[in-house]
């Protein structure tokens, strides 16, 4: 949260007409079928280590919750290191912080819902009585409208929310009668008065008693407000209409947002941080994603979760695509000027971007969100803690800790995505940083210089109302929270609204404004529900493997690669330097960063296509570097691959009756065990094993015993599984993705490697099937439980003597088997074309391998090189998948495939190389023109 702007916290459930299905707070897209990937990198946490570390948060919250209630109660906050209550003018005054503090009960009411959420009913029901018994709304204080609504308006309705819930659950709150709602619109009553102004922005301030402009009141002479200040009462203005149906609130709430958006700047679509509420005019026109700021891009989203607004979703995606273009560098997130995104408005950071990437989680961007997460979690191991801001090369610039919860929230989300229980591991350090280094013993105290592990007498309510939840769902199972969590948003002080509101007293016109503002590409809509195999490629090290180049990244010595940003340079882009090992040839995005590195693409004669590099036609010497980079590791690389074996495809033949080979499965290979090419095949009927991922002792040895076993992929290296089924007995295993939809028609080979040690203890064939393979084996045996495979290095024939030697099969067999047999007509028939012939690098993705769970594909190199001019030229040639075959074969499907690949529109090679001079042409006035 943010005291000056942006008060931030949360995320969401999923809605019942969204697409995602992430568990608490991370509404609207679809991630939760990807949540059993992990990384190898992590070792898996245990249950009980779980339960341990859920259980510490729970000390914890007592802790300062406890000292809170002993202390303080009823004033707004607990000072901890001299145990009392802080109370609005019998304190020396720390200016705009304590515009959150009304007289009210603060920390009271904002962890009402925590109580709930961390399964303490009957406190839960002890607070509702203290803050209908004791709670006043009616005093004369100034207050800030932001930090009103977020805090106590959103505590009072996530209150209401968990106590009508706990009601139906018949065992508490069976007295409760709407008091907390009675008492939420007594507040939206005494906040409206700050809306009244011409543009519909609300004034910054308001007296709880007096209102504005009265000279009681002691406000409403200002001018200006944030961006986050106006722009962050939605959902708790929409839920307080569609609880009570006064739908006033609502309307004020849609009408700030409109102007808002209305305000923005055309040319980059971006928003300044601070705007005049009469005028409309930016007072301050720097730009980025953190205080003053972010909730508003939070809230645009969540708007959309919560209320079913088109319009939201494609405001929300216009802005989303300006912050990658223009403020995004990652890992780095820095200001920009609204008309002149290209230039940084400040060298520093603010800890309240922290939220930025559970926010990226929830629009389904990962792969940003990993990076901005890991530098973070770099800064946060060298301090302790994540200062209030930070300079691009990771120096304190202010020094202060007030116990934010934003790394906690973006922790919770990536864990939720990934399943990657790294993110655990990291949950585990803020615990243990907590108690040791703010832990007092009156409760928990903000740090006033991470550095010298000072501390300020300070715990403000979001400490509650956040991060101990936030904390607390990153360790629970679904079985320790008492209530469907997914049946919630959360707000942006992690209050929780329930979805059902999206459909309950619709008043409010639903007006799309936003075409009367731009006309909308629809490719700014792709990542609204997210291809997971996309998303998570096949490859569990995919996580580890973005996070592995930021390790050092706050280091003395910082690698030139990672930061990127000198204090005086122009951007040269929003996108992290390209690595050869990362290189898609389909990818248009890739292209378009080549051109900005000065590297081009020439078709030769032969067939083959050169890649040259000339540093003159570079968007900037930052660039220019990178482009030499590129070529070096591309020759590298090549060089590289050329000396490395590629396994070909293996071959899954259904052998059994009624199908008698006739199925045929393309089947990925493994780098253990024995090489199906070299020994005699393996045939057997299929079992599932049980647990289903395989990893860990079987529980139904009986069953695998001397049969192949089919196994999920996730959770475990593969060589682990094969280990774990090879000890039941099994005489052989196959793997079948849970990506779900994943095909060998869409994705290049997988070649399944070992687990970095020794795998000649492996002594069965392992073989991976795609989600849409694996399932005709999977249907196979629902239809008739007895199905009998055979793994080889290619499809046999057919025996027809065996064909004659079976009994006949009924109609209702034969009509079933040509069922599963036609949906195998796309995969492979061994009456057509051997696997050999077919190629499973039809729709190659990458010119690179990569070491683990990764899609395989290579393509040797020469390097060809011109002393007498300033480039670097690499040709790839076609041994095994050339460059210029992917860029062939994606023209030639282009029609039938999904012309849209991470959020860009498939733009042919002739078009991107045209654009070049002319986009380099603009970039150098535009470079003149600044100097």
């Amino acid at each position: 949260m943010s005291e000056a702007g942006g008060g931030r916290g949360s995320g969401s459930s999923v809605p019942q007409r969204a697409p995602w299905s992430l568990v608490a707070a991370t509404a609207a897209l679809c991630l939760v079928s990807a949540t059993s990937v992990w990384t190898a990198g992590a070792a898996p946490m245990s249950r009980e280590e779980k339960q341990k570390l859920g259980n510490q948060v729970l000390e914890m919250f007592d802790h300062a919750y406890g000292n809170y209630m002993e202390h303080a109660y009823p004033a707004d906050e607990l000072m901890p290191l001299t145990c009392r209550g802080r109370v609005r003018g019998q304190e020396p005054s720390r200016g705009d912080v304590d515009d959150a503090l009304g007289k009210f009960s603060l920390t009271l009411i904002d962890s009402l819902d925590t109580l709930v959420v961390l399964n303490k009913t009957k406190e839960f029901e002890d607070a509702v009585r203290k803050v209908l018994r004791d709670v006043n709304l009616d005093n004369d204080v100034v207050v800030s409208v932001f930090e009103t609504n977020i805090r106590v308006l959103g505590g009072l309705l996530g209150g209401h929310s968990l106590a009508i819930m706990l009601k139906e659950k018949g065992e508490y709150m069976q007295w409760y009668s709407d008091e907390l709602l009675q008492m939420a619109k007594q507040l939206g009553y005494k906040l409206l008065p700050a809306f009244n102004t011409t543009s519909g922005l609300p004034y910054p301030r308001i007296n709880l008693k007096f209102g504005i402009r009265k000279p009681e009141a002691r406000t409403g002479t200002e001018t200006d407000t944030c961006t986050a200040c106006a722009g962050t009462l939605i959902l708790e203005f929409a839920a307080l209409s569609r609880f009570t149906g006064a739908t006033i609130f609502e309307e004020y709430a849609r009408k700030a947002l409109d102007f808002l958006w209305e305000k923005r700047q055309r040319s980059s679509n971006l928003v300044g941080v601070t705007i005049n509420i009469h005028t409309g005019d930016w007072v301050r026109k720097d730009s980025g994603v953190g205080a003053g700021i972010d909730s508003y891009y939070e809230y645009l989203l969540k708007a959309y979760v919560l209320l079913g607004d088109d319009s939201f979703l494609e405001r929300f995606n216009t802005h989303y695509d300006a912050i990658m273009r223009y403020i995004s560098q990652p890992p780095l997130l820095l200001d920009v000027h609204i008309h002149k995104p290209m230039l940084n408005a400040r060298t520093w950071m603010d800890a309240l971007l922290a939220f930025f990437p559970g926010l990226q989680v929830l629009k389904g961007d990962i792969r940003p969100a990993i990076e901005t997460h890991e530098m973070l979690y770099q800064v946060i191991k060298k301090h302790n803690f994540l200062p209030e801001a930070f300079t691009t090369d990771f120096r304190v610039h202010w020094a202060q800790h007030p116990l934010r919860p934003e790394f906690a929230e973006s922790t919770y989300f990536l864990y939720k995505a990934t399943g990657d229980p790294y993110y655990l591991e990291v949950g585990k350090t803020l615990i243990e940083n907590l108690n040791k280094y703010a832990r007092v013993p009156c409760g928990f105290a903000a740090m006033k210089d991470v550095r010298t592990g000072s501390h300020e007498d300070r715990m403000d309510s979001f400490f509650l109302a956040e991060m101990f939840k936030y904390l607390y769902l990153l360790f629970a199972d679904k079985e320790d929270i008492i209530f469907d969590i997914e049946d919630y948003i959360f707000t942006t002080e992690a209050h929780l609204l329930p979805l059902w509101l999206s459909t309950t007293n619709q008043r409010v016109s639903k007006k799309n404004t936003t075409s009367e503002y731009t006309e909308l590409d629809d490719s700014n809509f792709d990542w609204t529900c997210p291809n997971t195999q996309i998303l998570f490629p096949n490859d569990p090290l995919y996580a580890q493997s973005i996070r592995e180049p930021l390790k050092n990244v706050v280091d003395k010595s910082c690698p030139r690669g990672i930061i990127r940003v000198r204090e005086e340079s122009l951007r040269s882009g929003a996108k992290p330097p390209l690595r050869a090992r990362d290189f898609m040839a389909t990818n248009p995005e890739h292209l378009e960063i080549l051109k900005k590195m000065g590297v081009s693409l020439i078709h030769l004669k032969d067939g083959r296509v050169q890649l040259v590099q000339h540093a003159i036609q570079a968007a900037s010497s930052i660039d220019a570097e990178d482009g030499l980079r590129f070529m070096q590791e591309m020759i590298e690389l090549s060089s590289q691959q050329q000396k490395e074996q590629q396994l070909p495809p293996r071959a899954v033949q259904i052998i059994s009756h009624p199908f008698f080979g006739r199925v045929v499965l393309t089947a990925g290979p493994a780098q253990f065990g024995p090489d199906l090419s070299k020994h005699k095949e393996t045939r057997g009927f299929v079992a599932s094993s049980k647990p289903y991922n395989g990893c860990s002792e079987l529980t139904n040895p009986e069953a695998v015993m001397g049969k192949i076993a089919l196994i999920q992929r996730g959770q475990c290296m593969f060589a682990e599984k094969a280990r774990n089924i090879q000890n039941a007995g099994a005489i052989g295993g196959i793997v079948i993705d849970d990506n779900e939809g994943s095909s060998s028609d869409t994705a290049p080979l997988f070649q399944m490697a070992g687990d970095g040690k020794d795998t000649d203890d492996i002594k069965i064939p392992m073989l991976f099937l795609f989600s849409k393979e694996g399932s005709i084996i999977l249907d196979a045996i629902r239809e008739y439980e007895e199905v009998e495979v055979l793994l080889s290095d290619k499809a046999k024939d057919r025996d027809p003597e065996m064909e004659n030697e079976e009994q006949p099969s009924s109609e209702n067999d034969s009509q079933s088997a040509e069922q599963i047999a036609s949906r195998s007509q796309e995969i492979d028939l061994v009456d057509q074309e051997s696997p050999e012939e077919s190629s499973v690098n039809s729709h190659p993705e990458s010119l690179s391998p990569v070491d683990t769970d990764s899609a395989a594909s290579v393509s040797s190199s020469e390097q060809d090189s011109n002393p007498t001019e300033n480039h670097e030229t690499t040709s790839l040639d076609g041994e095994c998948t050339d460059l210029d075959n992917q860029l062939q074969e994606q023209s030639e499907t282009e029609e039938d495939s999904n012309p849209n690949v991470w959020g860009k529109k498939v733009q042919p090679i002739d078009s991107i190389l045209a654009d070049w001079n002319e986009d380099i042409e603009a970039f150098e006035m535009m470079d003149k023109d600044e100097l």
